[in-house]
């Protein structure tokens, strides 16, 4: 009797879980050998896309695009965020205090939930490369998918490690002895894929909720990595396809921008289960006591002005006798939760990242519009010419953290773009240069010294 088609795939997910569990070096991580073969998982669409959705769940559990990981760890490395467990064993303490070292908890968790993730989009990728009975717009779809969050994984590693091994196989005897890829060389590589993604994606949404990413992602993440490459108008074409697409539409309503079905959302992550509240909902709150976990900056605080809406609506007071301590409140909903995804790309950051890409190329009359949309939504005073191009960057970075706050590590990413981390050394007594990276975790080197040498500082 034929084992149906789910089983198969249940049966595939817990071997992963089994692989994943209880092997220690992640590059390194293979099959045991009697895994199910591709042929069987990949033999139809429908088997196809729950391995897929597996891979969207990992990522709203535990990975960079999580909504507990890099937002409250880059917001507290940055200025963004206190962080008050001061006897925390987590590693996060010497986050918020730049005092890295690599066998910190945070560092190797942080490396290893991307990596366990990297692992499940490779062996989707070869799955569906190897399959001979999946619908050629299906195959297209599915490794374009895959693709473009192996890519979002690839960028946060680079962003944060620096050189870093690109696993593109799941290989172990390949991967077990990988040495590290320059960062000029991975985002060659990460801009390679992004390309490929984008001519096998379309602009159609497979879902309604828009919980899985289109041709427009891929562009977004085509942009961000030109940007990084201050290839301005190589960025200005793909954010101007994203802005000029129907798709898509401006939310002017304040109150609204995190609730599920706006337009102006590009990709959003659904909860485990029906009604859970958002990891970012339960990650920034506390009431009625002084914070146990991170609580935003004073520094961040005072960069709204009292007519800045966004300061009343996404950002709340606690206080306690003489005490006050301010809170990210952009998601609302912590018990019951019936309008509320975790939004990973909105269009607010394409309107930013085009005004950006737009000054940098002196084209200040043009990028004008795409900052002052978030400004007005504000009800601050729109910037008006005459405006210098480095005032408007100025106020394009300073626009960028106040939208930005406590989302996917934006204020770390947005400095480190400008090259102006080492700013941060007015309010971070301990920060250096080379913090601009992190160390590679400790266990990773002792498991494959090809990775040597450690980055600098570390």
């Amino acid at each position: 009797m034929k084992i149906s088609k789910i089983i198969l795939l249940i049966l595939f997910l817990l071997i992963l879980n089994y692989v994943f569990s209880s092997c220690e070096k992640l590059v390194e991580v293979d099959l045991p050998a009697n895994q199910l073969s591709s042929g069987q998982v990949f033999e139809n669409t429908q088997t196809a896309n729950a391995a897929l959705s597996e891979l969207y769940a990992g990522l709203w559990e535990s990975s960079p695009i999580a909504g507990n990981q890099t937002g409250p760890l880059l917001g507290t490395y940055t200025d963004d965020l206190d962080f008050y467990a001061m006897n925390s064993n987590t590693g996060i303490v010497e986050v918020f205090q730049n005092t890295l070292i690599d066998s910190n908890p945070a560092v190797y968790s942080y490396w290893s939930s991307a990596y366990q993730k990297l692992y499940i989009a490779n062996s989707i990728i070869e799955g569906v490369e190897h399959s001979v009975s999946l619908p050629d717009a299906d195959r297209k779809r599915i490794k374009g998918e895959a693709l473009l969050v192996r890519s979002i994984l690839f960028y946060y590693l680079e962003q944060i490690y620096g050189d870093i091994p690109l696993v593109t196989t799941t290989d172990y005897t390949v991967n077990q002895f990988l040495a590290k890829t320059s960062s000029n060389d991975a985002l060659n590589k990460i801009e390679d894929d992004l390309n490929e993604s984008v001519i096998l994606l379309t602009d159609d949404y497979r879902h309604a909720e828009r919980i899985y990413p289109n041709k427009k992602v891929a562009q977004l993440m085509l942009a961000k990595v030109y940007m990084l490459r201050q290839k301005w108008q190589d960025a200005e074409i793909q954010l101007k396809s994203i802005v000029q697409s129907p798709l898509y539409q401006f939310q002017n309503d304040l109150t609204k921008v995190f609730k599920k079905s706006g337009k102006h959302i590009l990709w959003q992550l659904k909860p485990k289960n029906e009604g859970n509240a958002t990891k970012e909902a339960i990650e920034y709150y506390f009431s009625g006591a002084a914070p146990t976990g991170t609580a935003l900056s004073s520094n961040l605080v005072n960069t709204f002005t009292a007519m800045d809406r966004r300061k009343d609506n996404w950002i709340a007071t606690v206080t306690i006798g003489s005490n006050t301590w301010y809170r990210a409140d952009k998601y609302k909903n912590r018990t019951i939760n019936p309008d509320e995804y975790s939004v990973v790309f909105r269009l607010e950051e394409v309107y930013l990242l085009l005004a950006e890409s737009l000054a940098q190329q002196d084209k200040i009359g043009e990028a004008l519009p795409y900052i002052n949309a978030t400004r007005q939504r504000a009800t601050l005073v729109p910037l008006v010419i005459p405006i210098g191009k480095q005032s408007l960057l100025n106020e394009i970075l300073l626009e960028d953290r106040k939208e930005f706050f406590t989302e996917m590590g934006h204020r770390f990413l947005d400095l480190k773009r400008f090259d102006r981390l080492n700013g941060l050394s007015a309010v971070k007594p301990n920060w250096q240069n080379f913090h601009r990276v992190w160390p590679l975790p400790q266990k990773e080197l002792l498991l494959n010294p090809n990775m040597n040498p450690q980055n600098t500082g570390y």
